[in-house]
């Protein structure tokens, strides 16, 4: 008899670039991922939530009951000190609906123009989330977060990366985000860190769910 298929697991999201990132530090479930892009007709869900743990949930739940697999979603975003830890949730339209990172980064040097290097601290936040709703008696459902600290700079550095990351210095490389390769980012970023500590959770979750336990 053949040897069953391994239970796919669809990463909540449309953004090739997080896909990049997240896939590496899956180790060998990173062959049994799916994305959004797997699933073209697939509403968006709606990020209405006052956190970024809130979100995740939300988009895992979606996404696994229209799709009857686990789902695993994150939620991230760039909380600066100065700004009240702002943009937060609204990290991705900062600067407005169908605007795109430059004008978010351009928005974010124009609030902190008139703030000392000192004071412009910042954290990177990502909340991840599994769910599944193949258990009879309900949700399966896992939240666990990662943060990177760091401080915003005046102007951008680096080509690489996304979102925040040419503004985004990190202090104990001296290097932006931007400045990283994929694999030095993933040894360190807010979403590595919210996936190792969620990964041991998402791999004996596929174990019961593969073997019926």
């Amino acid at each position: 008899m053949p040897a069953a298929s391994p239970l796919r697991l669809v990463v909540a999201t449309r953004n090739a670039n997080k896909v990049r990132e997240i896939a590496p530090l899956l180790g060998d479930l990173a062959g049994q991922l799916l994305s959004l892009a797997d699933f073209p007709a697939l509403p968006e869900v709606v990020e209405d939530g006052a956190t970024f743990g809130a979100n995740a949930v939300k988009k895992a739940r979606a996404i696994a009951a229209l799709t009857g697999l686990p789902a695993l979603a994150d939620d991230s975003g760039l909380e600066v000190d100065a700004l009240g830890g702002q943009p937060g949730v609204r990290s991705a339209r900062y600067a407005g609906a169908g605007h795109d990172d430059r004008a978010n980064n351009a928005r974010l040097l124009a609030e902190l123009k008139d703030v000392p290097p000192a004071a412009r601290t910042a954290r990177f936040r990502c909340a991840m989330a599994l769910a599944d709703t193949a258990d009879p008696e309900g949700w399966t459902l896992y939240v666990r977060e990662g943060l990177c600290e760091g401080v915003i700079l005046d102007a951008p550095r680096g080509h690489n990366g996304f979102g925040y990351d040419p503004l985004f210095f990190y202090p104990p490389l001296g290097r932006t985000f931007a400045e990283l390769s994929v694999a030095e980012k993933n040894h360190l970023s807010h979403r590595a860190r919210a996936i190792a500590a969620i990964l041991p959770l998402v791999r004996a979750h596929l174990s019961r769910r593969a073997t019926g336990g």
